[in-house]
């Protein structure tokens, strides 16, 4: 007698009820798992970026380069150190007398000092030359700042996606673990061919291969994000989740202002502009030093011979002769350097400019499509593969049939996902574009 397949799944589901009731270890396990997964941290975008900015160890070596310039102001601020000489002449260390038939004098030492004068303010020069460099230092650490967060960015949408696409791919393999349990029922009953149960349980090891498929990306998507956070490599964690939902929302801002927050804004674009201005006062320094430094110097000297003993006081100033090096080179090479920044100021301008409309228009591309592919596709293919599995309960389509909605709905579901992906991308990128990522921080 056939049995009707509604009823064989009732009494399917009965004989599982009964069975879970008698195996009391196995509702002690899932209560075991579900307590871990209870446990399990989860990470927020704005901690994974306050992670990345204590532990990166790139960000901090970069950060070094702040205090590295700082100490160059300190010798910037140095003054040039007095030159002392002790010299002795014609001294009877060989022998020879001084007598009137001698050549030589009398014994003589001398304490000579001789003190640099700068001139032409070079020491105000290099002091202004080290604040720029420092100030460019600080500009260079923002702009590896907004790099690490885009990247924590980019890091954070892949394990988001990885975890939709693993939801996907673990709802499938169950929904097929009960079509092949509700098959093998049927098989019993007699209302099933052995060939349909080998298909179902041949598309159940497909969808089983997905699944660790999926879970394999989701891995490899949070080793990239833990490394990206400066966690050490060789004790990665991975026992954490990122928030399911993905950026949305409208855009806050027109394309115009968002290209002139970043013309204003950018890092990389403002040490650009500190760089031609560190050139200009570079050239300053390199024409100050075009200018000669005077030597002012004082000598006391001591004689003796026949027991008469004196001391006499004298002084010095020394000039160079500016007659073949007047730093010709290196003012030349300053302002070549002047002219080389303000072309390479020009054509940043330009990419920072596109890079912000590319990203604009990446914004309204990815929204349009994320909101089509979720009013259109994934509400067909939902309802395809709704009828489809209606149908096929009730005997009236096959197992093809519905192996092939169920293909149709997957697809539709990770294009839906990876349309939502690209348009929260899309808006952390153009946040990163116009540098609001790294407004308020350190």
């Amino acid at each position: 007698m056939e049995i009707p397949l509604r009823e064989a799944i009732a009494r399917l589901r009965l004989d599982e009820h009964s069975k879970i009731v008698r195996t009391w270890p196995f509702i002690l396990g899932m209560s075991a798992a579900l307590a871990k997964a209870q446990t399990t941290p989860v990470l927020s975008l704005e901690q994974a970026v306050e992670e990345a900015l204590t532990r990166n160890q790139t960000l901090l070596a970069e950060r070094s380069n702040i205090d590295i310039a700082r100490a160059g102001q300190i010798t910037a601020r140095l003054r040039p150190n007095p030159v002392a000489t002790v010299s002795g002449l014609t001294l009877n260390l060989l022998g020879a007398t001084y007598s009137p038939d001698s050549p030589l004098g009398p014994n003589q030492f001398n304490f000579h000092v001789d003190l640099p004068i700068e001139r032409s303010s070079k020491r105000q020069a290099r002091i202004a030359l080290a604040r720029e460099e420092t100030a460019l230092a600080e500009l260079s650490f923002r702009e590896s700042l907004r790099q690490l967060i885009a990247e924590v960015y980019s890091a954070y949408i892949e394990v988001q996606l990885a975890q939709e696409n693993l939801k996907l791919a673990e709802q499938t393999l169950d929904r097929f673990n009960q079509l092949v349990r509700i098959n093998e029922a049927r098989l019993a009953a007699g209302d099933l061919s052995e060939v349909e149960l080998q298909r179902s349980r041949v598309a159940l090891l497909q969808y089983s291969a997905a699944f660790e498929q999926a879970k394999l990306r989701l891995f490899e998507a949070k080793s990239r994000l833990a490394l990206t956070l400066g966690r050490e490599s060789a004790h990665l964690d991975t026992n954490f989740a990122v928030e399911p939902g993905f950026r949305d929302g409208p855009l806050g801002t027109t394309k115009q202002e968002a290209v002139a927050l970043a013309l204003n804004q950018r890092p990389d674009l403002l040490a650009l502009r500190q760089a031609l201005e560190r050139n200009r006062v570079y050239l300053q320094l390199q024409l100050a030093s075009a200018r000669v430094d005077y030597s002012l110097g004082t000598e006391v000297s001591r004689q003796w011979a026949f027991g008469i003993a004196g001391n006499n006081l004298g002084f010095s100033l020394s000039v160079p002769l500016p007659v073949f090096n007047r730093n010709q080179g290196e003012i030349a090479r300053a302002q070549r350097e002047i002219e080389q920044a303000q072309r390479r100021l020009a054509a940043a301008e330009l990419s920072v400019r596109t890079d912000v409309e590319r990203a604009y228009q990446r914004c309204l591309s990815h929204q349009d499509l994320a909101q089509r592919v979720e009013q259109d596709l994934l509400g067909r293919a939902r309802r395809v593969l709704e009828g489809t599995r209606y149908s096929y309960e009730r005997g009236e389509a096959s197992l093809v049939e519905l192996l092939d909605a169920q293909r149709a709905f997957i697809d539709a579901v990770q294009i839906y996902n990876e349309a939502r992906a690209n348009y929260s991308r899309s808006l952390l990128e153009l946040r990163s574009a116009t540098a609001e990522s790294i407004q308020g921080k350190p």
